[in-house]
């Protein structure tokens, strides 16, 4: 199998452009630069021209470990500790706090009371793809006893 260091790319179809560059991309390549040219100035398309190179590793290290009991390794037990401790947090979701709340509490609240809440604790917000330049209507602040409801929930789920 070849792997050239570099390849010239010429391309009358953008669909076929986007696809090959595509699996040139996975196969450790980058596209460099990336030129149109108009070889046929009555038409309505032009030809793209990409180069790609191939990306290589600065260096590479080998590591060997011995797991198990004795001298010079390292314990199976502590191992798994240490992981357990790193393990990232499970992500708390809008719909776990509804869930939580309805349980506890026997009520429903609105995903946007929960970022209201979230928004005046200064907690970090994600973006939202779907969200509105303006609003329609003004929006509704959260009772006060929804709002103790949803902090119980963030306390809960260890976000505050």
């Amino acid at each position: 199998e070849t792997q050239p260091e570099r390849i010239v790319y010429v391309s009358c179809n953008p669909a076929t452009l986007a696809r090959d560059i595509a699996l040139l991309t996975e196969g450790g390549y980058e596209a460099k630069e990336i030129q149109p040219v108009d070889n046929f100035p009555q038409t309505t398309h032009i030809e793209t021209v990409v180069l790609l190179s191939h990306k290589k590793p600065d260096s590479v290290i080998n590591v060997k470990v011995e797991f198990g009991e004795g001298e010079g390794k390292i314990p199976l037990d502590n191992i798994e500790k240490r992981a357990e401790s790193y393990k990232p947090k499970e992500r708390v979701t809008y719909k776990m706090i509804k869930e939580y709340i309805e349980a506890k509490y026997g009520f429903k609240v609105h995903t946007a009371y929960i970022a209201e809440v979230k928004r005046d604790l200064g907690l970090p917000m994600y973006d939202a793809p779907n969200a509105v330049e303006e609003l329609k209507q003004p929006r509704k602040h959260p009772t006060p006893e929804k709002v103790e409801a949803i902090k119980d929930a963030l306390k809960h789920f260890e976000v505050i």
